[in-house]
């Protein structure tokens, strides 16, 4: 067991997998064989061509999950200073893909768990939720392995997801929820004609316009108590109109709304439908939604990790619903969740790195987590 207690050679074992999503190249088993050396019961959950993991110890009592991902992202065509998957340490840093975004986060967990376990930790139950398809469609990872938690009465009480938390110091941020976020295409119907008959014609490009310009004519709201105004960018605008005389049959656009706890995905696409119409009779709509809004607000779990954080840096974390979207957000239909793990600078980022000490600063975090929400 003393063997896990430095997060290092773990996170140096992961980043060798060179686990670029959708491939796997041998970091679950990596992380497999640490947990089952840990005394935890692993069970390998493959959907398509995604490996995930999900692993437990323990029994009755109080049961914290960590959650987390060991797919990447591709290392890109810029020069890297170290081999994007060698694992080196150099002046006290740890370079390689995965070492920010989560890899180290993962082993950061292993070392917490490894020294909780050691101290004498008997209470209640430890468990993994580890997927590698966060990087990517996100559909044959988290989702499907929650599944098969509920059907299986695996459900924790309180989630823990290690993304990369922290923009300056680790522990200067909490993620307690996320925005939502929806995508929709647009594709708005005219009748083709000559630019020099415009009456003859019925020109969609110009009743896109209108719609679009009625739907970012103000914010979509004023934000909420624990989140920032939701916002509607246009992403893209088509017509594919090679001709300089003609009036358009159709033309198209992209837009993602990233919401608030004001909103869900399907208000938001009724309110752009209904803006639509009043500009055009003929159009389609189509929305996809890749998470809605969550948020776990402050009370008893979230202040178990706060004072963890405080115990450990000395700083007060700021509770924040900000960025991207992360596997929180399907987590969040089953039990509270929050996020936290190491600063953020370099993930996905040429060099990703992060300092030994950084890490090792998480694992004792992590570790007193554990031992606060299992006493």
């Amino acid at each position: 067991m003393s063997d896990f207690f430095d997060p290092l050679p773990l996170a140096q074992s992961l980043i060798r997998c060179a686990s670029v999503t959708p491939s796997d190249a041998g970091a679950q088993r990596v992380l497999a064989d640490a947990l089952e050396t840990l005394g935890f019961t692993v069970h390998r959950l493959r959907y398509g061509e995604i490996e995930n993991l999900f692993a437990r110890r323990g029994g009755d009592g109080p049961h914290i999950c960590f959650a987390g991902h060991t797919d990447v992202v591709p290392v890109g065509a810029a020069n890297w200073r170290a081999d994007p998957f060698g694992g080196e340490v150099r002046d006290g840093v740890l370079y390689g893909r995965g070492a920010c975004d989560m890899k180290g986060a993962i082993a950061a967990f292993v070392a917490g768990a490894a020294q909780h376990l050691a101290a004498g930790g008997g209470k209640g139950s430890i468990s993994f939720l580890i997927t590698g398809d966060e990087e990517g469609p996100a559909v044959d990872g988290t989702v499907k392995v929650l599944e098969w938690m509920r059907a299986n009465d695996q459900v924790p009480d309180f989630c823990l997801v290690g993304e990369p938390t922290c923009p300056v110091r680790l522990g200067d941020m909490v993620k307690i929820g996320r925005r939502g976020s929806v995508n929709m295409q647009i594709e708005v119907h005219g009748k083709q004609g000559h630019v020099a008959y415009p009456r003859r014609a019925d020109n969609p490009v110009h009743r896109l316009i209108e719609a679009l310009t009625a739907l970012t004519a103000a914010p979509v709201d004023a934000g909420t108590e624990w989140f920032e105004p939701s916002t509607l960018q246009v992403t893209s605008i088509d017509v594919g109109n090679t001709a300089t005389n003609v009036i358009p049959a159709s033309a198209r656009a992209a837009l993602n709304i990233r919401f608030n706890d004001g909103h869900s995905g399907a208000s938001l696409t009724e309110w752009v439908r209904a803006t639509l119409a009043r500009y055009a009779e003929r159009f389609d709509l189509t929305a996809s939604i890749s998470g809605e809004s969550f948020v776990t607000k402050p009370g008893p779990l979230v202040d178990i990790l706060r004072s963890a954080i405080r115990g450990a840096t000395g700083i007060d974390p700021k509770l924040d619903t900000g960025g991207g979207t992360s596997d929180a957000r399907f987590i969040a239909n089953y039990c509270p969740v929050a996020e936290f793990g190491l600063v953020g600078a370099t993930m996905h980022q040429v060099d990703e790195c992060v300092p030994v000490a950084e890490l090792r600063g998480l694992a004792t975090i992590y570790r007193d987590v554990i031992a606060a929400f299992l006493a």
